[in-house]
């Protein structure tokens, strides 16, 4: 009997070699150098459009300043929105590998219609004195093209970063630390081209023409995308599953029809696959939400069929999800942070003294200092802080993700708390002397710790939600980390725009905190230690949920029985015991 059970495992071993020989062969390191590659490329004109496109709006197109800066809030925040449509159209109907190509070609298109249409000046329109001059056909083609880019950036950023951890096999323990290393050298690759974007073609942009700014923007896009489509060889590309939407609906619907029903005494009794009938992983039962696994109850002449029974997976599928949303709650005021320093920080540089030298730095390219900042620490941590983290934690990242996210957003309230202190510094000089304004480099201190906050915290909310997320729903998983970013953009107009109309009422002066044009007369010391106080209590709320966060556990094998090799019991609804006891 027992060598038979031997050469049983033999036999297996031996099926098994030609796929993990072919799964050495491709993925790894070899494979996510094309991601590099992309990411950097087509980072460097999604950040450049970011900190300068604004001025375009307000210069070419002859939008006011309130509507320019809307304008490009709103661009912002939808491109981050639209990564959930990427998402789930990669985990659905298409593989990764696909969509990003899809969506990189909607982006390449808007791109060369921003560029035909900035190098045209019959496509400009003429000044008016309004909020907004454009209409029309040159309306038409504007927001045409601003639209698809947001759609195509939004979607390469909703597959783009699942589609390079795919490229690592978690559950190998080697692999597992190469992915933990793989988010760290895709933000320096994306933080390098970032840095050539705010630098050389902000320059070429705002100091030559904005059509050629965008035509370097779109030929790097197009040689990005090349490059991905070139190393498919490489790759480790998985086929699409069930739509993650339907999954989770049909657990919500089946435990709310279920909603009478008893739970049984040990969870082994609910439904789940058998080992050999399955096809994807298998999650671990856990004991938090026990209403969702009504969903998994086997009622008698029950037959497995979707909308009248779940498996414990997909009910477990659910509660990971249902536990992520408030770790993504709570990193939004972070991003709300993040945009201070893309719209009141730039304007600070812009009266500040701007002058390296003989050198004078273009105001839309002081986004440089946290980029640099970034390049600089992202090779330190990963070559010199996680390999003495793991000799200490045995994780293969150093630290857990969520330990990660919790340094980055005690550094983000740091960072606010310094702008206040450096804005009083710069204000006082300004009112004092405008002749003679501090340096523009003052700013590198809230921009330096905001930096080192959002390595923490971008990398770990990337890893986190891909290690944790089902593996039906990798994309849309990694796309919360967006949906954050975008909902950040969203508050911070929402907080402005309140917190202006709420001081212009209970300040002598009649005056909102950030009210005029003129920062020297203004409180926006006051508007940044709001949001550090703000970040403080939301560190406390983070560290609630994240001490109560369970981490996903898989399957190890028995404890579940399949609906076919299990006795059927009659569940009896509460409504039935209470008149049997009568």
């Amino acid at each position: 009997m027992m060598r038979k059970s031997r050469d049983a495992d033999h036999d297996a071993k031996e099926e098994q070699r030609p796929l993990n020989q072919w799964r050495r062969s491709k993925g790894g390191f070899m494979a996510s150098m094309f991601i590099f590659v992309l990411s950097a490329l087509d980072n460097m004109g999604f950040v450049a459009n970011m900190v300068s496109i604004v001025l375009y709006f307000y210069g070419v197109m002859h939008f006011d300043l309130a509507s320019s800066a809307n304008t490009l809030t709103n661009f912002m925040g939808s491109t981050y929105l639209l990564s959930l449509v990427g998402g789930f159209i990669s985990d659905t109907y298409l593989n990764r590998f696909t969509t990003c190509l899809l969506f990189g070609s909607l982006e390449v298109l808007a791109l060369a219609m921003l560029t035909v249409q900035a190098a045209s000046k019959h496509l400009h329109p003429e000044a008016c004195g309004k909020s907004s001059c454009v209409k029309g056909g040159i309306a038409v083609m504007f927001y045409t093209s601003l639209c698809l880019l947001a759609l195509g950036m939004g979607g390469v950023r909703g597959s783009m970063t699942a589609f390079g951890a795919d490229q690592f096999d978690e559950k190998d323990p080697t692999e597992a630390k190469a992915l933990a290393s793989f988010f760290n050298w895709l933000l320096l690759s994306s933080t390098v081209g970032a840095i050539t974007g705010v630098t050389g073609v902000v320059w070429v942009s705002t100091q030559k023409a904005w059509h050629w700014g965008f035509f370097i923007i779109t030929i790097a896009s197009s040689v990005g995308f090349v490059t991905l489509a070139l190393g498919k060889q490489f790759y480790r590309i998985k086929t699409p599953g069930d739509s993650p939407t339907l999954r989770i609906a049909q657990v919500i619907v089946v435990s709310f029809k279920n909603r009478k029903l008893s739970l049984p005494e040990s969870h082994g009794e609910l439904y789940e696959i058998s080992d050999k009938d399955a096809t994807a992983e298998k999650i671990a039962h856990t004991n938090q939400m026990r209403f969702l696994d009504k969903a998994a109850i086997i009622q008698e002449s029950s037959k497995p069929q979707a909308w009248k029974i779940c498996t414990v997976t997909q009910v477990e599928e659910v509660k990971i999800l249902t536990r992520m949303l408030p770790i993504v709650a709570s990193t939004i005021i972070l991003n709300t942070c993040m945009a201070q320093l893309q719209t009141f920080s730039v304007q600070q540089g812009n009266v500040m003294d701007l002058k390296l030298g003989s050198l004078t730095v273009p105001a839309p390219s002081i986004p440089v200092i946290p980029l640099v900042f970034i390049s600089v620490l992202v090779p330190l941590y990963e070559l010199f802080f996680v390999p003495f983290a793991r000799k200490i934690t045995n994780h293969p990242s150093g630290i857990t993700q969520l330990q990660r996210v919790g340094v980055g957003l005690v550094l983000s309230a740091i960072s606010m708390a310094v702008a206040g202190i450096v804005e009083v510094k710069r204000r006082d000089q300004g009112r004092k002397d405008p002749s003679k304004p501090i340096s523009l480099f003052w700013l590198s201190f809230q921009y330096g710790i905001f930096g080192i906050a959002d390595m923490f915290t971008l990398v770990g909310l990337l890893e986190f939600f891909y290690r944790e997320s089902p593996a039906s729903m990798k994309s849309l998983s990694t796309s919360l980390t967006w949906l954050s970013t975008s909902l950040g953009y969203f508050l911070s107009t929402v907080f402005v725009n309140v917190i202006n109309a709420v001081t212009k009422r209970i300040t002598r002066s009649k005056q909102g905190w950030l009210h005029g044009f003129d920062l020297n007369q203004n409180n926006l010391n006051l508007f940044y230690w709001f949001l550090a106080t703000l970040s403080c209590l939301n560190f406390f709320n983070y560290l609630y949920w994240a001490s109560r966060y369970q981490y996903k556990r898989e399957d190890s094998g028995p404890g579940f029985k399949p609906l076919g090799e299990m006795p059927l019991k009659r569940v009896e609804r509460k409504q039935d015991c209470e008149v049997s006891r009568e």
